[in-house]
């Protein structure tokens, strides 16, 4: 059977300008799992899911902070783990209803995910991802110099920043595995998993430092023997002179034209860049297809009626609109 490795973007929880309540995140969850089942129904595929979870750490990173007096702060490799537990929670009890609503009932699996990097990674000397609360330039120093933070301007204000190093591979692999071939949707990997190095005795260490959510991604299809990747966030696609009037989108990105358009900074490292690398990556890699599109448009971006299509090789898949089982394209 054919299987997709699905990465929700941030918009799937937290659209923007709304509050990052739990009931909000809810309500927008039932919205991103109806289109998941809806894709899942109509492709026949395999499912493995991964999700970003960047307010979210960041939330839990703001309320540690304000009870520091009364809780010692967890390290950023806990509260990671801690979002991948709160965002999954939610994930499985919307995709559990959604299919229910359907009448089917299947196994959803949630896996709080390490993630390995390398010790001598070149991110950990030079941290650039802002995470937690914002602090006068006075109290972020004071940080520094008391928790051995690295610290940056942001705006008006200073933030901590960590490094954010390459995924290589995922500890829980084999069980997550295991777990797609019984059946189950899986979700694993939120939020680029928490980074862990492997020391020499064969045992993993936390590291506080923040995954890119899309190359973890690449890493999870990998692990999970996946044909296709599928990058669904709140833009329709990849669009070539973004913020010009002669803004276009962009339906089909070969390999070479992709790295080519990174090569010359053509995506904004800070949001659609990574996309484009990761699909870029996963084909490269021997992937048959990868698409980044709008989550409203999932069962369309797949059979490349909508986003933008990186590599051509067809999935197998049955006409779109047919039952699993049917003649395939």
């Amino acid at each position: 059977m054919t299987r997709i490795a699905v990465a929700l973007g941030g918009n799937a929880l937290i659209r923007r300008g709304q509050p990052g309540s739990t009931e909000v995140q809810r309500a927008n969850l039932q919205v991103a799992a109806r289109s998941l089942v809806d894709l899942a129904e109509r492709s026949g595929a395999e499912i493995v899911l991964t999700h970003g979870n960047g307010p979210q750490v960041g939330y839990l990173a703001i309320a540690a902070d304000l009870a520091a007096a009364v809780v010692p702060p967890p390290p950023l490799d806990v509260l990671g783990a801690e979002s991948q537990g709160q965002i999954g929670y939610l994930l499985a009890q919307a995709l559990h209803d959604a299919f229910m609503a359907r009448g089917i009932r299947r196994e959803i699996a949630v896996v709080v995910t390490q993630v390995v990097v390398r010790a001598e990674d070149p991110a950990f000397s030079a941290p650039t991802k802002p995470v937690g609360p914002v602090y006068t330039e006075e109290v972020a120093r004071a940080h520094a110099a008391d928790q051995g933070w690295a610290i940056a301007r942001d705006g008006e204000h200073w933030r901590r920043v960590v490094a954010s190093p390459q995924p290589l591979r995922i500890v829980e692999a084999p069980a997550i595995r295991s777990l797609v071939e019984t059946g189950a949707l899986v979700v694993a990997a939120g939020g680029g998993g928490v980074p862990v190095v492997e020391l020499s005795d064969g045992r993993y260490e936390g590291r506080e430092a923040v995954i890119d959510k899309d190359l973890a991604a690449v890493v999870l299809a990998r692990a999970v023997g996946a044909d296709g990747l599928i990058l669904l966030t709140d833009v329709a696609g990849v669009i070539r002179r973004w913020g010009t009037p002669d803004a276009e989108m962009i339906r089909r990105l070969s390999v070479e034209e992709a790295f080519e358009g990174l090569a010359a900074g053509a995506w904004p490292a800070g949001s659609m860049g990574p996309k484009v690398r990761a699909c870029a990556d996963f084909v490269r890699g021997g992937g048959r297809f990868a698409a980044i599109g709008a989550l409203d448009d999932a069962a369309a971006v797949v059979w490349g009626r909508a986003g933008t299509r990186f590599g051509s090789g067809r999935l197998g898949l049955p006409r779109e609109g047919a039952r699993p089982g049917a003649a395939s394209e």
